[in-house]
């Protein structure tokens, strides 16, 4: 709420640890920070969840791990967060609030994790620091949005152009 009141977006991070999910609590886990987050939120026309919010799926157990959730158990997380703030806020907010994932998405597996409906794109952590895979990670967002028809955002998309050794050339 304090970022938001000074015109801050917010990524809300949201997840589970490996205890949580192997005793099948995953979605009790984000419900519960989900409705934390949400209190929180004191826009009464809901507003600014789809344009100052996003909420990033992000199993703890994925964080650096190199372990990755299929893509089916993102799939499910993602639509199921969509449907508490389809319940729980409003049908509206469901469908503006860009929804990423997370836990360890690198060149190999984002493609797969793009063909989702539910995924609006991605948290990249250390994937990042590799020029090539990062921009095949952006590429492959930005594809997601053209095969779902939404339009990115103004300036979600950006082109990286990279030297031969890795090394940041220029921004589009």
């Amino acid at each position: 709420a304090h970022a938001r009141f000074h015109g801050l977006s917010v990524i809300v991070c949201v997840g589970e640890t490996l205890e949580e999910r192997e005793s099948g609590k995953t979605m009790d886990v984000i419900f519960a920070q989900l409705k934390a987050v949400a209190t929180e939120i004191d826009d009464k026309e809901h507003s600014s969840w789809g344009s100052q919010v996003v909420i990033a799926y992000e199993p703890i157990w994925a964080i650096g791990t190199g372990k990755v959730a299929t893509p089916e158990q993102v799939q499910d997380v993602h639509a199921k967060i969509r449907q508490w703030l389809a319940d729980n806020v409003s049908e509206e907010v469901a469908k503006a609030t860009r929804i990423q994932y997370g836990g360890s998405v690198n060149a190999g597996n984002c493609s797969e994790l793009a063909r989702l409906s539910d995924i609006d794109g991605f948290l990249v952590g250390g994937a990042s620091l590799k020029g090539d895979d990062f921009v095949k990670i952006c590429n492959t967002s930005a594809v997601h949005y053209k095969a779902i028809g939404r339009k990115p955002r103004s300036g979600s998309v950006v082109t990286y152009s990279f030297d031969e050794d890795g090394e940041l050339l220029e921004t589009k």
